[in-house]
């Protein structure tokens, strides 16, 4: 180890101008096996730096070279594992943990307790030793050949001591006074010797002569002792005296605390008294405005709230603690009891009155508005009502009691006073609508108008008639027999749409002027979020969501402000939704088309209603009554596909256009019209893909029983009339059954025309089938002639037997054939004759390529030419 020692000083320190102090032996623990030395240096210029570096053997040789080096600043923990039992192994702490493995337990004290003697000396910082014995780091261990680097270099480094800078300078002018100094070092280190004997020698005389004056300095301080003692004792005496004056200072103190104390009381007391009487005493005039005051004028309603407000801020003063076991406060609160029972009684009973005189008063305008088919406006009442907005608020919050029997007894008078209102307004919608039927005239109605015409005593008495009569009369309008939709024109219809959209008008503003009274008047916020409330999403027949609906007959929880108002608006509007549903009824009785205006107007309202509020009374109750608006459109669709499925055709009589073809027309222009730019046209969409499904196969249905007409007729005629209505309407969802329609009427017009020209030409035909079946056979085209039934004589024979008179007269015949298989409103008698004289010349140019080819160089032609068919065809169609 020494040898090494040796060598790493000398090839890898030296160069660096570096001492090596210790050495260690080491390999990585956990891995393979690969030696390495840890060496412990100080650098021998100044400032020292001690490092701990890694040397291992070069691959390539025996020399070693430096590998790492860690600043012993920067050692954190040096960890040996075991104090007491003997363990190799050893970390070191640096900028993360080494594990190392060292050739033997003495080795690896030598080199931490060299790393211990480092810090001592030169950092001084805190290294933490870990398991590592006490002795290890107080002495050092010699041990064979490390003794010289912990012993004999360290003892070196311990003895030198390095010169300050005064040191030096003395030295230097020591050694300037002496100029043989550095020459004759003896003679100067002999110098020197004498000169410190001198000094020593100075120095006992004069500690010798300094002993006088110790003494001197010791007779001082005993008198100093004496006097000390002296003045302790005057300070005694004066403590006695000063002991009677602080017995007298604490019981001034004593009484200066206990006046203090007393007017500390008095303040708190007097803050109390002023407490309770600024918050607890109600002025004279609020209370005479509570006891007398005017709840009919503006200004006694003002004074009657301000001095509510007064009391209510008396009544929730907070107390403090044991104000409320004063018997002058429990008597004010007592008071202020007495004060609100007496006020809220009185604005109880004045507010009911008053929703009694509103009922007597509206019913005297309700004959007026019956004759028009208007509502009345409450706003006048709304406005008066408004001026008790704060009072109710007030006897919200202090008397919940009265507060929720005058919210009861309101809906109770404004329930009735509506159901009035609203039945008659209903009633007056109704005749308006029945105007042109025999069972209007019942009602005095006459005319398309719908104007009275009986005498004003006779309306007056209808607008006021009772209820239960109102009720059977209702009853006698929805028990009228279905209408035929034939028997109304546009303009009726457009009637209806006014009047139904008339009715939606009046009832939108009506409920919304009311339920946002409720709102202000009873003090209930309206946008506040919904909890328990059961609302559904009600799907219509065909999947889609209809609208939110509301179910009021189910008890619902009243979870927030915003279910109160909708409950008291059920309340009050009861009457609403089935007085729709009835006039709904109506509607569709009268005519089964009007459940398309229905729907489109129903629909907006919804969609407007549901903008504002989608839990609002309004939009619920509009949601429910429109999934009936769409039954009745989903009814009067599936009405006519099952007319269609009933439709019956006469034997002896050709068909023509079908019925439900032409009421499908009338019912697509229509609808188009009414559900244009409409929210759901997606309903009327779907409506036409179920019709115009049901209207193609009925037309094959029909087409395949028809007796009278041939079935090519009846699908041509029809599927053209078909396409011709899509082709006009344009109907965006039904352009693939237009193409679907036009190629129907293409292939049955192909269809009726070859199968009616049939083989105007029969024995030709018949011939020229045996000429092909030879060519097919292989027979050339040229040796055809040669054949015994197919030579030129026979041709020649056939030929004759078809002159331009004959052609002439079976193309007559045709003509007339047609004329009585197509009806005359479809007008296609000349397209379909234009296609048989095309199929026709089809067949003459096929027979003259036969002639050509089979037998040239014969001069065989026909007895007439394409002109001559021309001529016929157009001299017949003309002649009729």
């Amino acid at each position: 180890m020494t040898a090494i020692k040796h060598a790493l000083q000398r090839d890898i320190f030296t160069p660096n101008d570096e001492r090596l102090l210790s050495i260690v032996n080491v390999c990585k623990a956990g891995k393979k096996k690969r030696n390495c030395f840890l060496c412990a240096t100080v650098t021998t210029e100044r400032p020292v730096q001690v490092n701990v570096v890694k040397v291992k053997k070069s691959d390539k040789g025996d020399f070693y070279k430096r590998q790492t080096a860690w600043a012993l600043r920067d050692l954190a923990v040096v960890d040996a594992k075991d104090a007491i039992k003997e363990n190799p192994e050893f970390d070191l702490h640096f900028d993360k943990v080494y594990k190392w493995v060292a050739s033997s337990t003495v080795e690896k004290n030598t080199f931490i307790s060299c790393i211990w003697k480092l810090n001592q000396r030169y950092l001084r910082k805190k290294i933490d030793f870990v398991n590592v014995s006490s002795q290890l780091l107080e002495e050092s261990v010699p041990s064979g050949e490390n003794q010289s680097v912990t012993g004999g270099d360290e003892e070196a480094v311990d003895e030198y001591q390095e010169l300050n800078a005064r040191e030096e300078q003395d030295i230097e002018i020591m050694m300037e006074g002496c100029e043989y100094a550095i020459s004759n070092a003896e003679a100067f280190a002999e110098k020197l010797s004498r000169e410190l004997q001198v000094l020593d020698g100075a120095n006992i005389q004069s500690i010798m002569a300094s002993e006088k004056q110790v003494n001197i300095l010791m007779k001082l301080l005993d008198e100093a002792l004496r006097e000390v003692d002296q003045i302790e004792m005057k300070l005694s005496s004066y403590e006695e005296m000063l002991q009677s004056v602080k017995e007298q200072m604490d019981q001034i103190s004593e009484s200066n605390h206990l006046i203090h104390l007393s007017n500390t009381n008095n303040v708190k007391l007097l803050s109390e008294i002023e407490f309770l009487v600024n918050h607890m005493d109600l002025a004279k005039g609020h209370i005479k405005a509570l006891q007398e005051g005017d709840l009919t004028s503006s200004r006694g309603i003002e004074a009657c709230t301000n001095a509510a407000d007064a009391l209510l801020q008396c009544m929730n003063v907070a107390l403090r603690p044991g104000h409320d076991m004063l018997h002058a406060v429990q008597q004010q609160q007592q008071r202020f009891s007495d004060l609100r029972e007496q006020f809220a009684r009185r604005l109880t009973n004045h507010l009911n009155s008053v929703f009694v005189q509103q009922g007597h008063d509206q019913s005297s305008t309700l004959a007026q508005h019956s004759i028009e088919l208007t509502l009345p406006n409450h706003h006048p009442f709304h406005r008066d009502l408004l001026r008790y907005a704060k009072l109710m608020e007030w006897l919200k919050n202090t008397d919940y009691g009265k507060y929720d029997g005058l919210t009861k007894n309101y809906m109770d008078y404004l329930s009735r006073l509506y159901e009035r209102e609203i039945k008659d307004f209903f009633e007056v919608a109704k005749i308006k609508m029945t105007g042109t039927t025999k069972e209007g005239k019942k009602f005095g109605l006459h005319g398309s108008s719908g104007k009275l015409t009986g005498s004003t005593s006779s309306l007056n008495k209808l607008s006021v008639q009772s209820s239960g009569n109102r009720r059977s009369q209702s009853s006698s309008l929805l028990d009228m027999g279905n209408m035929s939709a034939s028997d109304l024109d546009v303009a009726d219809r457009t009637k209806f749409d006014k009047i139904f959209e008339q009715v939606l008008s009046e009832l939108e503003p009506l409920c919304l002027a009311e339920q946002d009274f409720i709102s202000k008047f009873f003090k209930l916020q309206q946008h506040q979020s919904m909890h328990g409330t059961t609302m559904s999403e009600t799907e219509d027949t065909d999947g889609g969501t209809l609208s939110r609906s509301y179910n009021p007959s189910v008890a619902q929880p009243i979870s927030s402000e915003k279910d109160m108002i909708r409950q008291m608006m059920i309340k009050i509007f009861r009457c609403i939704e089935p007085e729709l549903n009835n006039l709904i009824a109506l509607g569709d009785k009268i005519d089964s088309f009007n459940s398309l205006y229905m729907l489109v107007k129903m629909s907006h309202h919804v969609w407007t209603a549901q903008n504002v509020d989608p839990a609002s009374f309004l939009s619920t109750t509009l949601g429910n009554v429109l999934v009936t608006v769409k039954r009745n459109f989903d009814k009067c669709i599936s009405n006519q596909i099952k007319q269609m499925e009933e439709v019956k055709i006469s034997k002896k009589s050709k068909v023509g256009i079908l019925p439900f073809v032409a009421e499908f027309e009338e019912f697509a222009a229509l609808a188009d019209s009414i559900f244009k730019n409409a929210e759901r046209r997606g309903d009327l969409d779907k409506a036409y893909l179920k019709l115009i499904t049901a209207v193609f196969f009925n037309v094959e249905k029909v087409a395949n029983e028809s007796q009278k007409t041939p079935r090519d007729v009846v699908m041509m005629e029809n599927f053209h009339h078909i396409f011709a209505t899509l082709s006009r309407l344009k109907i965006s969802c039904l352009e693939a059954e237009k193409k679907e329609a036009k190629q129907k009427y293409t292939d049955h017009l192909q269809s009726y025309v070859i199968y009616s020209l049939g083989q105007p030409l029969e024995k030709l035909n018949h011939f020229f089938e045996g000429v092909e079946a030879r060519v097919a056979q292989g027979v050339r085209e040229e040796e055809v002639s040669y054949q015994l039934a197919f030579n030129k004589q026979e041709l020649r024979k056939v030929i004759k037997e078809y002159p331009g008179k004959e052609v002439k007269k079976g193309l007559d015949n045709l003509y007339k054939k047609v004329d009585k298989h197509l009806c005359e409103e479809e007008n296609l008698l000349q397209v379909v004759w234009h296609s048989m004289q095309d199929e026709f010349i089809r067949q003459y140019k096929h027979f003259e390529g036969l002639i050509a080819r089979c037998y040239p160089g014969s001069g065989i032609t026909m007895e007439f030419t394409i002109q001559d068919i021309l001529d016929y065809c157009s001299s017949i169609a003309q002649s009729h």
